[in-house]
């Protein structure tokens, strides 16, 4: 099995770099996306790569994708390697639809956590959508809330209110990603309750296909696009344990680290926790034993 893998350089034309996915053009029209094993943290990409991590990822989207399959159609073609490309690709590979991406970060939250938790203390609301007094961190919200932001190549995504989002994408698409986004979100936190996890915010993308049916893009409810906990541990209160990047972002929070390029680099031992919690979130959610 092939090591860590942050940067790809294939015989095929580049379409675009992101923090973690590099995606080329294929002959055919079509986009092959690959999934590194970048880590990004508050937005800035760090020089190691997390072992594992990019196979997570796509073997995550594509068990979501199966999933919710009922809910929302997605871009997925093939997960094949097309023929002359590196063996490494394997398990971290996608031939996807090109799409028209919708250019929001589509936000949902169930439960009190992180920046939405910031948010609260300061003003009561969380991206200006009120809420009850005395909520803890970690609180179940009364309901789901859609707090979407901008989607940024290269530095911090922006949170933006209901009125900017309609504005940026439209009155029709913004209730359709809204819409999408909370049902996607109640059926994936509904199963992952069954499996003793849960989901208590998540992110998602879409794009509008050929045919001007808006599909969902990108990954889908990983370890980097969603804030995972155990049940078993969880308590109102204090900020749970989690499977994904909070590990890290909360061993960074340590360090006195500015949140600004360049990352700092990470030790060993936070390196491969990150790995573990990756896997056992995979393992958790499939009942599957991780395959790479």
């Amino acid at each position: 099995m092939d090591g860590v893998i942050t940067k790809t350089s294939l015989n095929l034309k580049p379409f675009s770099r992101g923090k973690v996915r590099d995606t080329y053009f294929l002959p055919d029209g079509n986009l092959f996306m690959v999934a590194s094993d970048r880590l990004s943290a508050f937005d800035v990409v760090f020089p190691e790569g997390i072992e594992k991590k990019g196979r997570v990822l796509t073997q995550m989207s594509l068990f979501w994708f199966e999933k919710l399959k009922e809910v929302v159609d997605n871009h997925l073609i093939s997960t094949s390697v097309p023929s002359g490309l590196p063996s490494y690709l394997e398990g971290r590979c996608m031939t996807v639809k090109k799409v028209k991406i919708i250019p929001l970060e589509c936000v949902v939250r169930g439960y009190m956590a992180g920046s939405g938790w910031k948010d609260y203390q300061k003003t009561g609301a969380i991206c200006g959508i009120p809420l009850p007094a005395g909520l803890k961190n970690a609180s179940k919200l009364p309901e789901p809330i859609f707090t979407p932001s901008t989607k940024a190549e290269a530095g911090h995504d922006e949170n933006i209110g209901e009125e900017a989002s309609r504005k940026l994408v439209g009155d029709e698409t913004y209730e359709k990603v809204r819409d999408l986004s909370l049902r996607i979100y109640s059926a994936a936190a509904d199963y992952a309750r069954t499996r003793g996890i849960i989901l208590a915010d998540t992110k998602f993308e879409f794009g509008v296909d050929a045919e001007g049916k808006i599909i969902l893009a990108d990954e889908v409810l990983t370890p980097d696009s969603s804030r995972y906990w155990p049940a078993a541990s969880y308590k109102e209160g204090i900020s749970p344990p989690s499977y994904d990047k909070q590990f890290v972002r909360d061993y960074l929070e340590t360090t006195g680290w500015d949140k600004k390029p360049p990352a700092p680099h990470l030790p060993a031992d936070v390196m491969k926790k990150t790995t573990e919690k990756y896997v056992e979130c995979y393992e958790r959610l499939t009942g599957k034993k991780f395959p790479y």
